[in-house]
């Protein structure tokens, strides 16, 4: 038996940090929803009690590095599995690139082996397991289009934004989400996106207010520290984009376009700057 599953991209509509958490993590309050770029995971069952996975992208780690590894071997150990599984993953994400593909991998891992091995695990079961694997892992477990407090595992769904494009440009860097984090001082963040107006403008689908309340705390430090971040922002706004922001803790920029006529000469434009972009939909 196989089973395949989707592992879509996701994006920050608004990202906000509250405070440090005597846990060492940061108290946050953001708002997320996925688009139409997505890797694929095929599952199989195994004969023996191992867990291979293979891709046919050369850069990501195919060991207990991996998130949909270590998803695969938490599900096993917690449900006493003695089976094995081969998961292939097709590769269609940036890696490190502030679009939880990792974590949308180990989503995926998470639901299709709960169907491989009919363990009848609950949605909110499957987003705990998903907990201890990564801040933005239960959001990904669902999808949608949520408000995600805590340390993003505290989930309200709310509705879906006006349909839209959404062009993302990667620029040739990586990121280390731990490392902007690190860098970020949360008392002396200089404005915060209102949580409040961006859940307005998505109620009411007003495409025009939601742009224009589009924000991201992490910026101040991802800019800062990688220059070409805040340019390719720059292009993307010069080139037409409607709202446009960086998501998660970068490096990716994104912009949401409401005209499909416009594009083309903001793709055209971006890929003169970078090769890692994208025009896709908003997943409603």
């Amino acid at each position: 038996m196989k089973v395949f599953e989707k592992a879509p991209a996701k994006i920050n509509l608004s990202l906000d940090v509250l405070h440090k958490r005597s846990d060492g993590y940061h108290e946050v309050e953001m708002i997320m929803t996925m688009v139409d770029l997505a890797d694929r995971l095929e599952m199989q069952e195994l004969p023996r009690d191992t867990i291979i996975i293979s891709s046919q992208a050369g850069y990501i780690p195919l060991d207990e590095k991996n998130l949909a590894f270590q998803a695969a071997r938490l599900i096993k150990e917690r449900y006493q599995v003695k089976q094995g599984v081969y998961i292939h993953l097709d590769k269609k994400i940036p890696v490190a690139a502030g679009l939880a593909g990792g974590s949308s991998d180990a989503a995926a891992a998470l639901r299709g082996l709960n169907r491989l091995w009919r363990l009848g695990i609950g949605t909110e079961e499957l987003q705990k397991l998903g907990a201890e694997l990564g801040s933005d892992v239960p959001f990904c477990v669902t999808g949608g289009t949520a408000v995600a407090r805590g340390r993003g595992e505290k989930l309200e769904h709310i509705e879906s934004p006006p349909q839209c494009w959404v062009v993302l440009a990667k620029p040739p860097i990586n990121v280390s989400t731990s490392e902007i984090y690190g860098k970020l001082k949360a008392s002396e963040i200089q404005r915060h996106p209102s949580t409040a107006n961006v859940i307005q403008a998505i109620q009411e689908k007003r495409f025009d207010l939601l742009c224009q309340e589009l924000g991201n705390v992490l910026e101040e430090v991802t800019l800062r520290l990688y220059p070409e971040v805040r340019q390719l922002k720059d292009i993307m706004t010069r080139l037409g984009a409607d709202g446009v922001l960086m998501s998660g803790s970068g490096p990716t920029v994104f912009g949401l376009v409401s005209k499909e006529a416009k594009i083309p000469r903001i793709y055209n434009g971006l890929r003169g700057f970078c090769k890692d972009v994208y025009v896709v939909r908003l997943l409603t």
